[in-house]
């Protein structure tokens, strides 16, 4: 297979730092199928004077023994370079090892190369390396830094279009100084075309190229059955069918509450909830838990039982619903759309990407149940130790009820609408266009 044109992404500058620490540790790059690890890490590759990477998945079984008990990280490299040919130097190679839960040995030697060999550059990523970390529960406490990595973001999907002139306008602007008009059109038509294709790098690529929806939308199918094709290695108690219908039924449901009953046929809610619980290690649904949000952390107020889930990509969403992509492409109304659930998939998976790569994503919403109403804030975050509530509108009007009284039970003196609409103010409620929302996240610290 082709190599993918390689387009900046947000992790390289992560990528780059870790690379100059004296002290660093081993790195472990996590993440879904297919989001661009080993494409990140071999961009890091090129600023090394060597560069040696090894995929467990294609190795034999010689290089495999190198890493059973007994032997040490400095004997390892020293025959992995007599095998590639390549010489393995502290600080002047990169040595990756890719598909890395296809040895679980190699994945607990890893605590070895940083107390035996410190010196050394190495990375590893794995494909369903979340599973095989169940497994060792100990495994690499302090020793082993993780970074998390998603598919493009708008903004890296706008950079790779060239458009890097729209991205500091976007960084630049807030409600108190909006985007001018005309700009501002033209990015919501580019918003349109990242719902369609999504922000998978295949996709991506494909259509910085050949700018070919349909092509596009051929990519994304192949991305589908890979991921239907790994299900079947996901957990043996689990039958691969139960997943799918998981994982489809995580779109069917994205406008609510995740309710197990609705999700699969003829099976147990234990056995949807182990689904459920394999597809978001997989990285492949995120799940927003209902919180109180009667102060900080939002973690400290949760409810395990109300929560909703979202899928890892706009473009997945829309081949799995059947969306009419022209649809998507021409409104500037998503309830014409699907009612809404594109608009907030979109804002949730903004918000998970501008969030710090250095722990997984945690995303909360707060809601309210009356006799005879029903308040809901989409999204909450927390900001200089302040919550931030931020209410999704499928277009560029509507009502801010459930907002305000959010902001009034918990005291909150701002409030965040986002929509189609370019950056404005409501007295204390301000708002940030769908394109800008990584704007409210950026800045915060990312360690």
């Amino acid at each position: 297979m082709a190599e993918i044109r390689y387009f900046s992404r947000r992790i390289d500058d992560e990528l780059l730092a870790w690379s100059k620490e004296k002290n660093r540790k081993v790195l472990l790059l996590r993440g879904a199928r297919q989001v661009g690890k080993s494409s990140a890490v071999r961009n890091l590759g090129k600023s090394f004077k060597y560069y040696v990477e090894i995929n467990f998945e294609d190795a034999d079984e010689q290089i495999k023994e190198l890493f059973k008990p007994g032997i040490s990280p400095k004997e390892i490299c020293m025959k992995l370079s007599v095998l590639t040919l390549i010489p393995i130097i502290p600080n002047e190679t990169l040595l990756f090892f890719d598909e890395i839960q296809a040895c679980v040995p190699a994945i607990a030697k890893l605590r070895y190369f940083y107390e035996q060999y410190p010196e050394l550059h190495v990375i590893a990523t794995g494909s369903l390396l979340e599973f095989a970390l169940r497994e060792i529960p100990s495994f690499g406490v302090g020793r082993i830094r993780s970074m998390f990595m998603y598919p493009f973001s708008f903004e890296e999907f706008l950079m790779a279009s060239g458009k890097n002139l729209w991205v500091q306008a976007i960084r630049e602007a807030n409600p108190q100084n909006p985007v001018f008009e005309s700009l501002h059109t033209q990015i919501i038509n580019q918003l349109h075309t990242f719902h369609v294709i999504g922000g998978m790098p295949a996709v991506v690529a494909e259509f910085v190229e050949k700018q070919d929806y349909l092509q596009c939308q051929r990519v994304l199918n192949d991305i589908l059955i890979s991921f239907q094709t790994d299900f079947a290695k996901y957990k043996k108690n689990v039958p691969a069918i139960r997943i799918m219908e998981v994982f489809e039924s995580v779109v069917k449901q994205s406008e609510g509450k995740f309710v197990y009953e609705h999700a699969a046929v003829q099976s147990s809610n234990r056995q949807i909830k182990d689904a459920l619980d394999l597809l978001i290690m997989a990285g492949l649904v995120f799940p927003v838990t209902h919180t109180s949000a009667n102060g900080i952390p939002l973690g400290a107020e949760i409810n395990l039982k109300f929560q909703r889930m979202f899928l890892l990509d706009t473009g997945l969403f829309q081949r799995i619903s059947g969306l009419n992509i022209a649809d998507i492409l021409l409104s500037n109304d998503f309830k014409t759309v699907n009612r809404g659930a594109l608009a907030e998939l979109s804002v949730a998976l903004e918000i998970v990407k501008s969030l710090s790569c250095y722990s997984p994503a945690k995303l909360y919403y707060w809601q309210k149940e009356k006799s005879q109403s029903m308040a809901q804030i989409d999204f909450l975050i927390q900001k200089h130790n302040k919550i931030i509530p931020i209410e999704v509108k499928s277009g560029t009007q509507g009502s801010m009820q459930s907002l305000r009284l959010f902001m009034k039970e918990k005291a909150i003196t701002k409030g965040i609408r986002t929509s189609l609409e370019n950056f404005a103010c409501y007295e204390n409620i301000e708002v940030y266009p769908m394109y800008a929302i990584s704007n409210l996240v950026r800045d915060e610290p990312r360690l």
